[in-house]
């Protein structure tokens, strides 16, 4: 199904619901490749509640987990032969993140359109090989960074659009997690692309980039904090800006209390704690859509300088669904790319740079080419 969409454009779009003309169109059929913890608990629920899209086929081992929850799907156990099943338009690569790699290539060359879990590859070089190989098959290539539909981060994008805090100089944003027992899953294993600079790291550079574009050099700390960790699982990773510090945080070993975000400008602060609630919803096995979707229950505190006086702010509701209907209208050439390859490739050089700085210290310059920095700043809002 090939479409005239520019595959690489930017992210403004209003999806909503279909017009007229696309709602008369057949849904766009689609493979979850992989129905572990993003596949069941993310991409599922999601996919099945965006008008315009049908959940076809599923690749796991465990056909009757997912029989149990979606009886009518075929379930296959090859995610090869899920990538380039003829009846698909649309493949979701929801697998462990050393897998991404060949099975995204092998769905683009069946011709299908893809979008990857985030990070889209463990390393620059393959992020760049994948945006190279969908653009050579015309065909679209997405980052899943459905964190771009959170509540506290829709807020904060438009304190910075009104200018609010005047300047912003120092941002402090984290994703902490209280878990002090190592799991035997993959994401906390010693395996390519595991650790939490690589699962929740991904999200607080996707959110920083669009926020602030790219930064100057990366300065990172990775660490392993808890007992019988193999990988880091406590990140401190500071963007370096022009008269601005972006630091990135994560843990594993942090009981709550400390603020999502703490942002100071010229003009105050805002300070925002708690999460964006879906996620917790969509893990308790929630479909999205209910009356309260995406409400924000933990009002930010907007603190201005010269009087010190404060007032609680209101965040817009958070909708991941916004994404996929991003994807669908996109594909149809009605829309433009939620999340482009450029971006993904942006995403892609601070995780490597955080990398390199962790190992060998000091600060790191992004690996970009002029043309990838060009193509970024094309694709990204005009921001502060």
């Amino acid at each position: 199904m090939r479409s005239s969409a520019n595959f690489g454009a930017g992210m403004c779009f209003n999806p909503g619901r279909m017009s007229e003309p696309a709602r008369s169109q057949p849904p766009l059929r689609v493979a979850l490749l992989g129905y572990g913890f993003a596949g069941k608990s993310f991409h599922a629920p999601l996919l099945r509640t965006v008008e315009g899209l049908s959940l076809h086929v599923i690749a796991s081992s465990r056909p009757e987990a997912v029989h149990a929850d979606l009886p009518e799907v075929t379930v296959l156990p090859s995610a090869i032969e899920a990538a380039t099943h003829p009846d698909v338009d649309l493949v979701v690569v929801a697998t462990p993140n050393e897998q991404h790699v060949p099975l995204t290539q092998a769905a683009l060359r069946a011709g299908k359109h893809v979008v990857v879990d985030k990070p889209m590859a463990v390393t620059l070089e393959d992020t760049r090989s994948l945006a190279a190989l969908a653009h050579s098959q015309g065909r679209l290539l997405s980052a899943f960074h459905n964190r771009r539909w959170d509540s506290d981060f829709l807020e904060l994008k438009a304190l910075l659009a009104e200018g609010t805090l005047g300047r912003v100089t120092h941002v402090e944003s984290r994703f902490d997690r209280f878990r002090p027992e190592v799991r035997q899953r993959w994401r906390e294993q010693a395996v390519p692309g595991a650790g939490i600079w690589f699962d929740l790291g991904p999200h607080l550079v996707d959110q920083a980039l669009q926020l602030f574009g790219l930064p100057d050099t990366v300065h990172a700390l990775l660490a392993a904090h808890r007992d019988g960790a193999t990988v880091d699982d406590w990140c401190q990773v500071t963007l370096q800006y022009p008269q601005r510090h972006v630091v990135l945080q994560a843990s594993m070993l942090i009981a709550g209390g400390m603020p999502r975000f703490a942002v100071h400008g010229t003009k105050g602060s805002w300070l925002k704690h708690g999460m964006d609630t879906q996620a917790d919803r969509l893990i308790a096995g929630e479909l999205p859509g209910a009356k309260d979707w995406g409400e924000d229950v933990w009002p930010g505190r907007l603190i201005m300088g010269p009087t010190g006086a404060s007032r609680g702010t209101t965040a817009p509701r958070g909708d991941y669904r916004q994404y996929y209907a991003g994807i669908r209208d996109a594909v149809r050439g009605m829309g433009p790319n939620p999340v482009t390859p450029a971006q993904a490739v942006a995403v892609a050089a601070v995780l490597e740079a955080g990398g390199l700085s962790a190992r060998d210290g000091g600060g790191q310059r992004l690996s970009l080419t002029e043309a990838e920095r060009s193509n970024f700043k094309a694709d990204r809002p005009v921001g502060p």
